[in-house]
């Protein structure tokens, strides 16, 4: 049965749209207040004010959490906003896509460092905060959530320094998770299949052309249906720990 959140604070990276988003809604509907973080202020301020006209509590941060600095800002201006942090969930994410040879070395550059190193310095900011929630808090139990993809098990030629960043994610996870559980901060994983958000736009125009033919083909998933899952993970009682979810399109083949 779902747990309220009500008390509880959470953010959420890259919640200016698709599954961010979704998931701050979906946080905030059972009760959380909720920090919204992602570069760009307008969409943010749009969400935030949806979340208060349905009764929420959102803070809008404009933050680039592949900066350091600002990742562990945006963590500590939450703290001191809400009093506390309960739940993080570490969704900023970019996909950029191609062959490996003549790939230009800017677009790893720039996953490595969103995708990965900022998940880890979101982490590494809010952990003492986590590890005090769970202590202390109303519910005994806080939350860490890094939405990572399918490409995190799967292999798929053109997509090698995409997997690289999933397979960290991955590994980061479960050995954070061995360090902090039997503290009752429960590090969970959760790994899409193809989801209908701005993922692929961001894309070389050869590349988007490629992934527009492949998408034609099967329903994807929609943002909400992420959030959902996101929900049913932070809702559990305590006792309860989900450490991975695998979710993909029914008719998603790999």
């Amino acid at each position: 049965m779902a747990e309220r959140l009500d008390g509880t604070a959470a953010l959420v990276t890259g919640a200016s749209s698709g599954i961010g988003a979704a998931t701050a809604l979906e946080l905030a509907d059972l009760g959380a207040a909720v920090a919204l973080v992602a570069r760009r202020a307008g969409r943010l301020e749009e969400l935030a004010g949806k979340i208060r006209g349905q009764g929420g509590t959102a803070l809008v941060i404009e933050a680039d959490i592949a900066n350091e600095e600002q990742a562990r800002s945006a963590v500590e201006r939450t703290a001191t906003e809400f009093g506390r942090l309960d739940t993080l969930v570490n969704n900023a994410g970019v996909m950029l896509l191609g062959p490996v040879e003549d790939a230009p070395l800017t677009e790893w550059q720039r996953m490595v460092d969103i995708n990965l190193l900022g998940l880890m310095y979101c982490t590494h900011a809010a952990l003492p905060l986590l590890l005090n929630a769970a202590g202390s808090g109303p519910r005994q139990v806080a939350d860490l959530v890094n939405v990572s993809s399918v490409a995190g098990r799967t292999i798929r030629s053109g997509s090698a320094a995409y997997n690289a960043t999933k397979h960290g994610v991955g590994a980061f996870s479960e050995a954070l998770r061995q360090e902090v559980t039997r503290r009752r901060v429960r590090v969970s994983i959760v790994e899409p299949g193809a989801v209908a958000t701005e993922l692929t736009s961001h894309n070389r125009p050869e590349i988007r052309a490629a992934l527009d033919s492949r998408f034609t083909e099967q329903e994807r998933m929609e943002a909400e249906d992420i959030a959902e899952v996101i929900g049913f993970i932070v809702s559990r009682p305590p006792r309860v720990a989900v450490n991975e979810i695998l979710v993909r399109p029914t008719d998603q083949e790999r």
